[in-house]
């Protein structure tokens, strides 16, 4: 009977496909180097003499810091969630018994805090995304990857009683509640390199200079020649700072910017751009130069080349005047 007793104890648990998970992705964090970046950054923060009482033991860091970063996995929205926690998935992609406390973690982050380490945690991750996409290519291939990078910005709303800066959240319908601004780069591939918190009511125009930079001087090889932004980033004072920077910038005209194709000097040959199935041209394009008006230089405005696109799908119907009379006949015009 002991000797079945303690097989039984001795015998392995099987492990169900959220364990798989879990080890798969612990896995990769180990590979790509992400654990050891993080770990020796925040031991360098711990020995750089600020008093910050971090652990030293780069192990017991290591730990913490699979806490953080497996939190979803095992079904926990915050840290605040650990109170409560009874499950072994923590433990098991720690190494530990049983998982950490949540005064434990709390007291982790608070210390991280104080020692100002999310600067230099920001900057090893940047480092980390360059080096686990692009640093082991060719310099050849390097430059290609280089031409476009894509930046965006999205607003995650807050509740709290604190009051924190207000602005539209789009994945609320747009409603104006405390949140903050992430500010999100991409390279032409949709890898994510780097994103960056700041307040609420910040707008993009201020959030991408701040991105950029930061990402290159973080990796010290990088200069992003070519950017992508949406709409929010048509803004002159903006693009003449990024093109004296010897960037070139993709973004939106806004509809309130200009009023019809005249608008627009320079217009060249309308070319077609796309074909319904039957082989009917339903979208042309043309190239163009836009005036763009500065606030602080009105009589210097930015010219941009634009590419205008017409479509034939959507038509509206306009009144044709005749004389200041209006014709009993409707024109059409693409929109």
């Amino acid at each position: 009977m002991e000797g079945t007793r303690e097989k039984k104890l001795t015998e392995p648990q099987p492990i169900g496909p959220e364990g798989i998970g879990s080890l798969l992705l612990l896995a990769a964090g180990h590979q790509t180097g992400l654990l050891a970046k993080l770990g020796t950054t925040i031991q360098g923060v711990a020995s750089s003499g600020c008093r910050s009482l971090l652990p030293l033991n780069l192990a017991v860091v290591e730990r913490l810091i699979l806490t953080l970063l497996f939190l979803p996995v095992a079904g926990l929205a915050r840290t605040w969630d650990l109170r409560t926690y009874t499950g072994t998935l923590l433990a098991l992609v720690t190494g530990r018994g049983c998982a950490y406390s949540y005064a434990y973690v709390e007291q982790f982050l608070s210390r991280l805090a104080r020692a100002q380490a999310d600067e230099r945690l920001t900057d090893a991750v940047a480092q980390w995304t360059w080096t686990l996409w692009h640093d082991e290519q060719s310099q050849q291939e390097q430059e290609e990857q280089r031409a476009v990078f894509y930046v965006d910005g999205h607003r995650k709303a807050v509740y709290s009683d604190v009051l924190v800066p207000r602005g539209p959240v789009g994945k609320l319908g747009g409603k104006i509640l405390g949140c903050r601004e992430l500010v999100v780069l991409h390279d032409n591939e949709g890898h994510p390199l780097l994103a960056t918190t700041h307040r609420g009511d910040q707008h993009l125009t201020i959030g991408v200079p701040q991105l950029v930079q930061r990402y290159e001087q973080a990796t010290d090889l990088v200069h992003l020649n070519g950017l992508v932004v949406d709409r929010e980033g048509m803004a002159a004072e903006f693009l003449f700072q990024l093109h004296s920077e010897g960037r070139q910038v993709v973004t939106l005209l806004r509809s309130n910017q200009y009023e019809d194709e005249h608008s627009f000097t320079e217009v060249g040959e309308w070319l077609p751009w796309r074909w319904d199935r039957s082989g009917q041209v339903v979208c042309e394009v043309a190239a163009a130069r836009f005036q763009l008006p500065r606030s602080t230089q009105p009589d210097q405005p930015l010219a941009v080349r634009v590419a205008l696109i017409r479509d034939w799908r959507k038509l509206i119907a306009c009144e044709a005047a005749t004389d200041g009379q209006t014709d009993e006949g409707e024109q059409w015009k693409a929109d």
